[in-house]
């Protein structure tokens, strides 16, 4: 019977920590501090939320290759760099010659 519980305790909490890797897989951890590059490849961004498994609010832009980086969403620079996405976003939307980018790759 001890063996039982055992081993049903162990299967639990090897369960519970997979769990908890997996809730951290697309949070940032830090900031970038250089944002040159940043500024000429990112395509698009999306708003990371404290709640859930994230621990800092950031604003996670994507390259056009298809790589994250993270920014404050309190930096002056970060601020700018989501209007000028915004506005090459709804310029490309009425500019059927406008150059798109391919789909970052998933998985």
């Amino acid at each position: 019977m001890r063996f039982n519980l055992l081993f049903f305790l162990l299967s639990l909490s090897c369960l519970y920590l997979a769990l908890a890797q997996v809730s951290y897989e697309d949070c940032c951890l830090t900031y970038v501090k250089q944002h040159k590059t940043v500024k000429k490849l990112a395509v698009m961004y999306r708003v990371q939320e404290t709640d859930g498994g994230c621990n800092i609010p950031a604003i996670v832009f994507t390259m056009r290759r298809g790589r994250r980086v993270c920014g404050d969403p309190r930096e002056e620079w970060v601020k700018a760099l989501m209007k000028n996405i915004d506005k090459s976003n709804s310029n490309s939307n009425s500019n059927p010659k406008h150059k798109h980018y391919r789909h970052p790759k998933r998985g």
